[in-house]
């Protein structure tokens, strides 16, 4: 029987890991973040009341047939075009959906059959939620991107949601409760991977699964209007402040480091970060070869997916 591997997060950084994850036997469930608010799922989500559809679809493509041409319908982005540059195809279609099954989460259901993903993708609440962050002057913003915009020059020092006693959707803490492995990241620590921890009743879930081996997986790179000069330990410090400091049994991280990658410069010098420790905060650390060479801001699929297989047999 296929063990089954719940991965909680959202962006690129989760992305990432399922295209790699859905090449072994796991049965798997992607619990993805609702507080994108930037480009298309900004707009989207303004103009038609819905939730986020952004991150949603990358993790649908991710798990999808890379072959398929209804998968690369999904991942077409218009460039030129009133009204339509920027947009992505498939967060249309996730819009048409909605409307058309009803809500969100059954929107969800349908691509995901359309593509014949293998596994399941679970928005983590199904409310309308934005993250709030505060900053080390002392300013608030409320909106993921307004976040990251600010904290380039003002360190985000702390992050809430919008909402108080935000519901987790029913699926997402079933899938955890179930899970022999529950996987924290990849991806942007502030936005996109402790939003999902801010909900209540989905880190009890994490916390009452006793039976799974919980696995952080740290960022190789610093990023951004988010983590400037964070270390592996600034990353799991902020991680455990923001959840609870039982959260995780392991953190994953990367021992491969690349100073710059001219093919990166767009989005900034590269800082890769790793460590020597053992432990930390009292958590295990896990040192392996996770970076991806040609792209040093992220995690290599084939490399994470394999470690991660490895664990879960070990």
């Amino acid at each position: 029987m296929s063990k089954k591997i719940v991965v909680i997060g959202g962006g690129t950084g989760l992305s990432t890991l399922l295209k790699g994850l859905k090449e072994y036997d796991f049965d798997i469930s992607a619990i993805v973040t609702v507080t994108d608010d930037g480009l298309s799922s900004g707009r989207l989500r303004k103009d038609f009341g819905i939730l986020p559809p952004g991150d949603i679809r990358k993790c649908i493509i991710a798990l999808s047939s890379e072959e398929s041409l209804l998968s690369k319908l999904f991942a077409y982005r218009f460039r030129r075009g009133k009204g339509l540059s920027g947009h992505n195809l498939g967060n249309l279609l996730l819009i048409a959906l909605e409307k058309n099954t009803g809500n969100f989460k059954k929107a969800v259901e349908a691509a995901s059959k359309i593509l014949a993903i293998k596994g399941k993708v679970i928005p983590s609440t199904c409310e309308d939620i934005s993250v709030v962050s505060y900053h080390k002057s002392g300013k608030s913003n409320k909106g993921e991107r307004k976040a990251y915009l600010l904290g380039k020059k003002d360190p985000i020092v702390k992050i809430e949601l919008n909402k108080k006693n935000v519901k987790a959707n029913p699926e997402a803490i079933k899938a955890i409760i179930q899970a022999d492995m529950i996987l924290i990241g990849p991806g942007s620590l502030y936005t996109s991977i402790i939003p999902n921890l801010l909900i209540p009743d989905l880190k009890k879930a994490i916390l009452k699964n006793k039976r799974a081996e919980k696995i952080y997986t740290c960022n190789v790179s610093t990023e951004r209007g988010e983590t400037q000069g964070f270390s592996v330990e600034d990353h799991l410090r902020v991680l455990l402040n923001h959840s609870d400091k039982k959260i995780v049994n392991f953190c994953l991280v990367n021992n491969k480091i690349i100073r710059k990658s001219l093919k990166e410069h767009k989005l900034g010098e590269v800082k890769n970060i790793s460590t020597k420790e053992k432990y930390i905060l009292g958590t295990k650390i896990i040192n392996k070869d996770l970076i991806d060479k040609d792209k040093p801001l992220y995690h290599d699929s084939k490399k994470i997916a394999k470690i991660v297989w490895e664990l879960s047999n070990g």
